[in-house]
């Protein structure tokens, strides 16, 4: 049996790091990626259900070493969708709390679950039978609500405790990698190119761009489109949208930057075509 969960594992890994490398927004990635583990988790209940347990022991190793293994990626990824849809614009002071709070939260499941920590890392197994196996439970061990709520042909009163210790280990590590991107990103040095054409140009540049979706597949929201236009060209927009409205209202050439573009770059190719 944990021949076979292995060989599901490195399977499991290999999409994992296949959609990854393919995936370079966070958000989607999480998205394919529960999508993915809700299927492996559905087929591995199926497994259960037909085939159980030999014995108490298996069953045990089961729901302590193997389902969490697959339940604490679910937890994870689902954990990240949740961190980076709800993360505040920017990098500096919003973005160091709202991870501050993140890391907060795993102190106190952490804190809050204290005695089954020793016990699951100190690889204790004295309180096995109750933890991990199915319908072995014992309300004075600090169930959590969650477990009255599931399936009990494929719980234990703690398999989940387990997942989500190896999840949040793994989220810790996310969070601080971000804190740390976050920190070195505001004390980079400025970048090297500086805007030298008109604001209003680049507000053109900018709508243009998000007029044809070529951010996130169209689903960029123009203030992030703007904000990093402003620091990777060292120029502040101001009232970027005041100027956008001007722009509707021109009466002659409302586009007038953007043809500029354009005629530019087919003189250089004509240049170019008689060297």
């Amino acid at each position: 049996m944990e021949k076979q969960y292995e060989h599901c594992v490195q399977k499991l890994d290999h999409k994992i790091e296949e959609l990854t490398a393919e995936t370079e927004n966070p958000i989607v990635l999480a998205h394919q990626l529960i999508e993915l583990l809700l299927g492996c988790m559905a087929e591995l209940k199926s497994y259960v259900m037909e085939n159980g347990f030999k014995n108490s022991d298996e069953e045990i190793y089961f729901f302590k070493h193997i389902k969490p293994v697959f339940l604490s990626k679910l937890i994870y990824y689902n954990a990240i969708y949740k961190i980076e849809t709800k993360k505040p614009y920017g990098n500096g002071k919003a973005i160091k709390k709202y991870i501050g709070n993140e890391l907060a939260k795993l102190k106190r499941f952490f804190d809050n679950n204290l005695d089954f920590y020793k016990y699951y890392r100190t690889n204790n197994t004295y309180l096995d039978e109750k933890y991990f196996i199915r319908g072995k439970y014992d309300i004075k061990l600090s169930l959590d609500t969650y477990y009255f709520e599931t399936d009990h042909n494929f719980t234990t009163s703690h398999d989940y405790k387990v997942a989500k210790i190896i999840a949040n280990d793994l989220i810790q590590v996310y969070l601080e990698d971000q804190l740390n991107y976050s920190s070195k990103k505001k004390t980079s040095e400025k970048s090297p190119l500086n805007w030298t054409a008109s604001k209003t140009a680049l507000t053109e540049l900018i709508y243009a761009l998000y007029a044809q979706g070529v951010f996130d597949n169209g689903n960029a929201d123009i203030k992030i489109i703007a904000k990093t236009f402003e620091t990777t060209f060292n120029i502040d927009l101001g009232d970027f949208y005041h100027t956008f409205m001007e722009l509707k209202a021109r009466k002659i050439n409302r586009t007038k930057f953007i043809d500029s573009l354009r005629d530019a770059l087919l003189k250089r190719m004509d240049e170019q075509q008689e060297d």
